[in-house]
């Protein structure tokens, strides 16, 4: 069953911005070290860094708490597998509020173009009764 559906377009211009100005602080908030390495050694950080911002995005839409509510930024985890697939693993209190929702697997796509990035996630699990 469908718990939630989450969906989210950043401009990758105003992601990359937010990062220059803000610097090591919104690195460390936003993502985690493991997010941060494989972005910056990838060929298109600035669109990686937008594209995971987007997820953690969808992922709170999808949950419907939206993201102060349903845990932290670093507590929802973009993660490539060996292909490069994309999934997300949840931590702290963002795994709680899924477990809560009766969330037991979470699917992910994210996409870019030159100027933008874009994240699709679909919570699946047993809808339970706030």
């Amino acid at each position: 069953m469908i718990v939630g559906v989450g969906m989210d377009l950043v401009q990758i211009g105003r992601v990359h911005a937010l990062l220059e100005r803000k610097g090591e602080r919104a690195l460390s908030r936003l993502f985690t070290p493991a997010e941060v390495a494989r972005c910056r050694g990838g060929r298109s950080p600035r669109e990686s860094f937008a594209a995971r911002f987007a997820a953690k995005e969808a992922f709170f839409k999808a949950l419907g708490t939206g993201w102060g509510r349903g845990g932290a930024w670093t507590e929802v985890e973009v993660v490539s597998a060996p292909s490069g697939a994309p999934s997300i693993r949840l931590h702290g209190a963002a795994a709680e509020s899924a477990r809560a929702a009766g969330v037991r697997r979470v699917h992910v796509s994210l996409t870019h173009t030159d100027d933008l990035a874009g994240a699709y996630v679909v919570l699946e699990g047993d809808a339970q009764a706030p």
